[in-house]
């Protein structure tokens, strides 16, 4: 165990630490471009009343927007995010819903710094090779948290102490040791789980094997089922009815916003982040996602119910309805993120990679601090 995790530490260290700094600094996107944006997402209500729905759509359509999408936050003191169509293009701003004004686009510059720490955290900016060198990496990785794991527990009891402290009255390599042997078993569990989310991307084999250990179907399996049966028997139904509702509706007036809200929060009785998409070409449904946070853990569970033109009910979509291996396909980008319960895991997830960042600094210091005590 020793001899694996020491090579494979020092074959995969620097792209591990690389993992690790970035997933750091990508872990808080969304605050950082918030934080870029302040002047467009953060509003005062003062004493308006913010405008329904509909009255943000008669609004944009004065001015030739069409309103194609709504975004609701949770927050009053966060503006609304409107797409529409304007002169043949889509386009997205935010939207101070208490006084009716467009505040414009998001600034693309703290955009376009995150998109280059995620391009290095995918694959190190050299496409499918980068791809295949991060991912080797992360599968040493894996094993060095087992084998780390195995090195840390105790001979004797009498030793447990030692591997859940750190000495720091000590010299500085027994400070070193400590740091890499006690902060590596404190964090290898939320370790070993962001590093198999990240190869759930990578490998197939691996997506294969978690979705199988979750109850779902092999890729395989999937795709030999689908060449003896009908496999898109659903999908071609649900494709059907919404020819039949184009055809039928098409000329009918559509329901106004407010109503569908009204309706949504019947079939969805709580109060969360919504994002109301509306009938276009392609899909002739109302379509409400509701973000549900009220869960044992705060979980953001997306629930989805849609309607159609003339607002009756269609399909309604709970998060906890969905069979486990769905459910872990649905959520694998923010498990992997920390984004899963907000703020609070994002936290954790930063201190967690920040701590990934520093095993394989103290590692290459307690090895070669014994290879100069060899020579």
């Amino acid at each position: 165990m020793w001899i694996i995790h020491l090579w494979l530490g020092l074959l995969s260290s620097i792209i591990v630490f690389v993992m690790c700094l970035t997933g750091c600094l990508y872990a808080f996107k969304n605050q950082m471009i918030d934080l870029y944006n302040k002047d467009k997402v953060y509003i005062t209500s003062g004493l308006q009343m913010a405008k329904t729905p509909d009255q943000i759509q008669a609004g944009l359509l004065k001015n030739g927007k069409e309103l194609t999408a709504l975004l609701i936050p949770e927050s009053e003191s966060r503006s609304y995010v409107v797409s529409y169509r304007e002169h043949q293009l889509d386009k997205s701003s935010y939207y101070n819903q208490y006084t009716g004004q467009i505040l414009g686009q998001a600034d693309t510059g703290a955009n376009q710094f995150f998109e280059v720490v995620l391009d290095i955290h995918r694959n190190l900016m050299m496409g499918n090779a980068g791809r295949q060198i991060v991912g080797a990496s992360v599968l040493m990785f894996c094993v060095l948290i087992i084998s780390g794991f195995v090195l840390w527990l105790p001979k004797k009891l009498k030793f447990l102490k030692q591997g859940l402290t750190v000495k720091f009255k000590a010299k500085f390599q027994r400070v070193n040791y400590d740091l890499h042997n006690t902060l590596g078993f404190y964090t290898f569990l939320i370790l070993f789980f962001i590093a198999v989310t990240g190869l759930y991307v990578t490998y197939p084999w691996v997506k294969n094997g978690l979705i199988v250990s979750l109850g779902g179907s092999s890729i395989d399996r999937i795709a030999e089922e689908n060449n003896a049966d009908d496999p898109f028997g659903g999908l071609l139904e649900d494709m059907l009815q919404k020819q039949d509702e184009k055809k039928n509706l098409k000329n009918t007036e559509a329901i106004s916003i407010d109503k569908i809200l009204e309706l949504s929060d019947k079939q969805l009785p709580y109060h969360a982040v919504t994002s109301i998409e509306l009938p276009n070409k392609e899909n002739p449904r109302y379509v409400v996602i509701k973000t549900n946070t009220q869960n044992f853990l705060g979980m953001m569970l997306p629930d989805e119910v849609t309607f159609d033109k003339t607002g009756v009910f269609k399909t309604r979509e709970l998060f906890s309805d969905k069979p486990l291996n769905k459910q872990f396909t649905a959520l694998a980008k923010p498990l992997h993120t920390g984004e899963i319960m907000g703020l609070p895991s994002i936290i954790l997830y930063f201190i967690v990679s920040l701590i990934g960042c520093s095993l394989p600094v103290t590692g290459f210091l307690i090895w070669w601090h014994r290879l100069r005590k060899m020579k």
